[in-house]
């Protein structure tokens, strides 16, 4: 049945969806927590299903589904592996980038590649001597006749061993002027991936170093013109980065409630079900109060985004209450579970430690709350979804005009295939 801000088409895709994470991805969950490798088969399976062009229009080949859709896929696909959720959620961070700031001919050769599962892309904006503080950057970009030859390296980039297409922030110039935004595909010259150190969690996801030494890349592959790498970063972070880790979040909270009524359900204590102890019930009542809270968060904001309507503060306030009533949850089901939560034979403690994953990405806690107190205060510097609002209203146009799919063009959703035998393989262990 259709719920908050869903129709009949959004619940058709979340079954689907739901269906494929169970058969595909849940039996491959011990292998990758067992490994600690990012699973690139399984990513590979994920993007043929053609969910990594949720948000692409159709005329690059694109579902035209919208942001709302965008959230019902990646939450239902954390659900099951907040890996798999955040693999997808990663990539939508490099569709942004071409959708927003690509040329027409950049459109035109990569977004269908993207929405065929034939490309995945990604954005490569911190570095290890600047963190989050954008504008510290040191990488670097030399125009070098047609070509620029980028120098540098970036650490934390979702998807960075699965990636084909890299959106690359770097400096060519001073100041916040001084930054511009470079597509780099895989296999340049002068390109190379990292090692990755173990995590606490995400097992089956990769977001490591990469590195660019000498790095020649045509000036045809610029995003948008000199100058423009402040705008991709954080219009990326805001539109789709701040949305997508929501929707991780409120996929493992899902997963917390489902898992812990279960547990409550079959444990029993002093004769009887500890579902029926009104201490249990108290907490579980917390853990399904604050999920509910936080998916009108999550859908109002993203069905605004949707909409073409002014929407930074919903998306920080959605981040900011999913991931902390995650943790929360987290935490009161590890209590619930007691002893047994500590093994992992039970999946509570990874979704414990899948969840603080998600907290700094796209702004910790602390900077939500500090964006939100500068817009209480007349003090923002401007929000990301008006600036955006004509592309996003032409996307809202395309799906009808009330951000939700067109009745006479309803986009086409790939059915799951089933990955034939020889694409089984082993999750890869990270170089």
């Amino acid at each position: 049945m259709p719920r908050y801000f869903t129709d009949q088409r959004h619940e058709s895709l979340r079954q689907q969806v739901r269906d494929f994470a169970e058969r595909e991805v849940r039996p491959r969950i011990a292998e990758m927590e067992a490994s600690r490798t990012v699973c690139r088969d399984l990513s590979r399976l994920i993007a043929r299903q053609g969910w990594i062009g949720v948000t692409v229009q159709r005329a690059y080949g694109g579902m035209g589904a919208g942001h709302l859709a965008k959230t019902v896929i990646i939450e239902e696909l954390s659900r099951v592996s907040g890996a798999m959720g955040a693999m997808v959620q990663a990539s939508q961070l490099g569709v942004a980038k071409i959708v927003h700031f690509g040329s027409e001919e950049q459109k035109r050769t990569w977004l269908p590649a993207v929405a065929a599962g034939a490309c995945l892309p990604t954005i490569a904006v911190t570095e290890p001597d600047s963190g989050g503080h954008v504008l510290g950057m040191a990488s670097r970009a030399v125009r070098d006749g047609d070509d620029y030859v980028l120098n540098g390296r970036k650490i934390y980039v979702g998807n960075s061993h699965v990636g084909d297409l890299h959106g690359v922030i770097v400096r060519t110039g001073e100041g916040p002027k001084g930054l511009s935004a470079f597509l780099v595909e895989s296999g340049r010259p002068g390109f190379r991936v990292g090692g990755q150190q173990p995590a606490m969690g995400l097992h089956g996801f990769s977001f490591g170093e990469l590195f660019f030494d000498n790095c020649r890349v045509p000036a045809a592959n610029m995003l948008g013109a000199e100058g423009d790498g402040l705008s991709v970063a954080y219009s990326s972070s805001v539109l789709y980065g701040r949305p997508n880790l929501t929707a991780v979040s409120l996929g493992i909270h899902q997963a917390v409630l489902e898992e812990t009524t279960r547990f409550c359900a079959e444990r029993r204590r002093y004769g009887q079900p500890l579902a029926e102890l009104n201490n249990i019930k108290l907490k579980l009542g917390r853990i399904q109060s604050r999920l509910l809270i936080a998916r009108l968060c999550a859908y109002h904001a993203v069905d605004l985004l949707d909409q073409g309507e002014p929407c930074d503060a919903e998306l920080m306030n959605a981040k900011l209450v999913n991931v902390e009533s995650c943790l929360e949850s987290a935490r009161d089901a590890m209590e619930i579970h007691a002893a047994c939560g500590l093994f992992t034979d039970r999946p509570v403690e990874r979704f414990l430690r899948d969840a603080h994953h998600i907290f700094a990405p796209a702004g910790t806690s602390d900077i939500q709350l500090l964006r939100l107190g500068e817009l209480a205060l007349g003090q923002g510097k401007g929000e990301w979804s008006k600036r955006l609002s004509p592309l996003l209203r032409l996307e809202s146009a395309e799906r009808g005009g009330d951000g939700r799919p067109d009745d006479g063009a309803a986009p086409v959703v790939p059915s799951p295939r089933a990955a034939p035998e020889a694409e089984r393989s082993p999750c890869v262990p990270l170089s």
